[in-house]
């Protein structure tokens, strides 16, 4: 016997990547190995990542509008590397750009959705808006996704 589905399939206006990877953050966040099987994965890793990056961030925010400043500040930031930069933690995994422009739209890329990602973080992180982060997402700051970091230890965003 086969059970029912009561549920709808999301469609591509409902769940996108950022999305997945939100909901899938904190069991994601325990694996050790991830196994890649296209591009989509690796986006979803350097999505993990930037989470974490995001919730250490997070942690000295007071309130919604202070997360979101310093959300957006990190989005912008060029410290963050990109694949193919000394520094990124799967370079082996990854592809690097080929040529300038190349490197310039994956920039651009990583940076927009790093943006996305910071203002839908800030909605979960902040239930209320005037009251400080959620100590359920807080406490997943300290984690470290495959043991590894899109920055290394003790490098101040």
């Amino acid at each position: 016997m086969v059970p029912s589905f009561d549920q709808q399939f999301p469609t591509d206006k409902q769940l996108d990547i950022i999305d997945e990877a939100l909901n899938y953050f904190k069991p994601n966040i325990f694996f050790r190995e991830f196994e890649i099987k296209g591009p989509a994965d690796r986006t979803l890793i350097y999505l993990i990542f930037y989470i974490t990056e995001c919730l250490r961030k997070l942690q000295k925010s007071p309130n919604k509008i202070a997360g979101q400043k310093d959300l957006n500040a990190l989005a912008l930031s060029h410290l963050l590397p990109i694949p193919g930069e000394n520094g990124f933690p799967l370079n082996s995994m990854y592809k690097a750009p080929q040529s300038k422009p190349d490197e310039d739209e994956m920039r651009a890329y990583l940076q927009q959705l790093r943006q996305e990602l910071g203002a839908r973080l800030c909605d979960l992180v902040f239930p209320d808006p005037h009251d400080r982060p959620s100590k359920w997402w807080l406490c997943f700051s300290r984690r470290r996704f495959m043991d590894k970091g899109l920055v290394g230890q003790g490098v101040n965003l």
